[in-house]
C-alpha cells in the first residue's frame, strides 16, 4: 500500500487540542481536510506527522508551540486611540477586529483593555505560547 510522501495530494481527519484537552479545532462532522504534503500549507510539524502514513493510518503528534504558533510577542501588542475606530466599532473585551499592514496583510486584532482614550489590541494569534496537540487519520491520498 502506498506512503503519503511529499507532493501528494491527501485528505485526513484531525482533532487539534490543547493540554489540558481543550478542543481548538476538528474536522468530525466535516469533509476530510485537503491539502498537498510539503507545500506548507500547514504547520510543519502537522504535514510531518502525515507523511508515511497509508490510508486509514491514524497518528497523534504533540507540536511545541515555537514550532507551532511561535511564542507571544510584545512587540504585536499595541494601543489605538479611540478616535482612529470607526464610529460603528463599540470595543469590547475580546473583541476580534480587522486591520491591514502597510503590505497589504490581514491582521486579526484582540482587544485586551480599554480605557477613556484608547484600546490595547493584540496581534498574536490565539493559539501563541501553546502546545497543540493532533489526533489525525489519513483518509485518502489522491
Amino acid at each position: 500500500m502506498k506512503k503519503a510522501v511529499n507532493g501528494d495530494k491527501v485528505k485526513v481527519h484531525y482533532t487539534g487540542y490543547l493540554d489540558d484537552g481543550t478542543i481548538f479545532d476538528s474536522s468530525e462532522g466535516k469533509d476530510p481536510l485537503e491539502f498537498t504534503l510539503g507545500e506548507g500549507q500547514l504547520l510543519k510539524g502537522f504535514e510531518n506527522a502525515v507523511e508515511g502514513l497509508q490510508e486509514g493510518d491514524k497518528n497523534k503528534v504533540k507540536i511545541p508551540a515555537k514550532e507551532g504558533y511561535g511564542m507571544p510577542q510584545e512587540s504585536l501588542i499595541g494601543k489605538v486611540p479611540l478616535e482612529a475606530l470607526p464610529n460603528e466599532i463599540k470595543p469590547e473585551l475580546g473583541m476580534k477586529l480587522q486591520s491591514e499592514t502597510p503590505e497589504g496583510d490581514r491582521l486579526i486584532l484582540k482587544v485586551i483593555e480599554i480605557s477613556d482614550e484608547d484600546i490595547t489590541v493584540d496581534a498574536n494569534h490565539e493559539l501563541a505560547g501553546q502546545d497543540l496537540n493532533f489526533d489525525i487519520e489519513l483518509v485518502e491520498i489522491i
